[in-house]
């Protein structure tokens, strides 16, 4: 038997029995729509996230109170009980930090920005020095940055995102115009470049002035962050680390053998801590959907095995007219996997439309990947196969005489 007439067969019997078809394909739709789904998300989660965490540059070190992620509240607890970064702490990196091409500081809040009739109250106030503009890889859309000596003497000057533009300042240039922030007027120098939402959340939102007159008015009891640009990746990232880590704990007082009261973290550190959090999310919706396969792959044998029953007169004819079993054997495991396939594409169209649903909804990230279409539709295909194996078996195995004799 030729492939594409078994293939038309198959075919065949999907259309002439729809409803059972639709019933049959549900279970490897769900699970093929589910992988694709979030290995789409995930994947446009990651190449996202990754994206922000090394817009601060592939070589830059944070020092900080506590890491970012934390697995407890036991652990938050314990985490806060540390000392706080201090603007005196910053001051010893830039003095004693022999290999850091560049120190910056940052320490943030929200807060009101008020212009004439116009005003925010849900902006990040942010409190800069002037090296973290270029630290933050922030690109100046209009204007300028800090000056070292605006940084040094807290002047009243402020760097702001598109969306103050757009919704505070209004039309006109807004170079030169006088915003309040948090109640002190400040003089707008400069306006990054837009970012776009994130989760449905601005990236614009945000007002940034000088750190120090940042403490002056929102006060010094709260931790900063401290980042530093190390010129370079891997061993020189290293070596920025620990130089970082012996100032801090020559700072601290910490005896050998006590373990560090902060945290030093690079942006490798985040993008590894990153993919082993999303690829253990993606391995638990994998399961999930290997147990939906495997449940769909059980319907698929049942039909198959009804579908004999109801075509044994049939099974019959054709070996009278000289069908071999093993041309049976073919016509029905390729009936199997085209089932299976078909329901696979159907389950790649699905999850598609889903994750970019969600990215149209709430601003998710999604990247579709070929690997994960191409694995899925392979998938599909050998869930078909391997479940059809039992039905064909019995098909070809069917007596041709006891085959004719069948009551229809």
């Amino acid at each position: 038997m030729k492939l594409i007439e078994a293939f038309k067969l198959a075919l065949q019997s999907l259309w002439g029995n729809k409803l059972r078809s639709i019933l049959t394909l549900l279970g490897v739709v769900i699970g093929i729509a589910s992988v694709i789904t979030v290995v789409t998300l995930t994947n446009g989660a990651k190449q996202f996230v990754t994206s922000k965490i090394n817009s601060y540059g592939a070589a830059i070190v944070t020092v900080s109170k506590m890491p970012q992620t934390f697995m407890t509240m036991q652990e938050y607890l314990e985490f806060q009980k540390r000392r706080d970064i201090t603007f005196d702490d910053y001051r010893t990196v830039v003095s004693d930090c022999k290999s850091c091409m560049s120190v910056g500081a940052e320490r943030t809040t929200t807060g009101s920005v008020v212009y004439g009739s116009h005003s925010t109250t849900d902006t990040e106030i942010r409190g800069w020095t002037w090296t973290m503009p270029p630290i933050s890889n922030l690109d100046i859309a209009l204007g300028r940055s800090f000056t070292a000596s605006e940084d040094e003497h807290s002047a009243l000057v402020a760097v702001v995102g598109a969306d103050i533009v757009n919704n505070v300042l209004g039309p006109g240039d807004p170079l030169g115009k006088e915003v309040r922030v948090g109640g002190e007027p400040y003089t707008v120098i400069g306006v990054g470049e837009a970012k776009g939402n994130l989760f449905g959340v601005s990236m614009d939102n945000w007002v940034a002035i000088p750190l120090d007159g940042f403490l002056q008015r929102y006060g010094s009891n709260a931790s900063l962050n401290i980042y530093v640009d190390s010129g370079g990746g891997g061993e020189v990232m290293e070596v920025v680390a620990d130089e970082l880590r012996t100032i801090m704990r020559i700072r601290r007082h910490l005896a050998p053998g006590i373990p560090d009261t902060f945290n030093v973290d690079s942006s490798a550190t985040f993008t590894d801590m990153l993919g082993k959090i999303l690829n253990s999310f993606g391995a638990v919706v994998a399961s999930i959907a290997t147990i939906s396969l495997v449940v769909g792959g059980i319907v698929i044998m049942n039909i198959m095995l009804v579908s004999v029953t109801e075509r044994t007169r049939e099974i019959g004819v054709r070996k009278a007219l000289g069908a071999r079993r093993r041309d049976i054997l073919l016509q029905f495991l390729i009936e199997s996997a085209t089932i299976s396939l078909v329901g696979g594409i159907i389950g790649v169209v699905s999850g598609i439309a889903v994750a970019k649903i969600i990215t149209m909804a709430i601003a998710f990230p999604s990247e579709v990947e070929i690997w994960s279409i191409v694995v899925s539709l392979i998938v599909a295909s050998a869930v078909g196969l391997f479940f059809g194996i039992y039905p064909a078996y019995k098909a070809s195995e069917l007596d041709p005489i006891a085959a004719l004799r069948a009551e229809l």
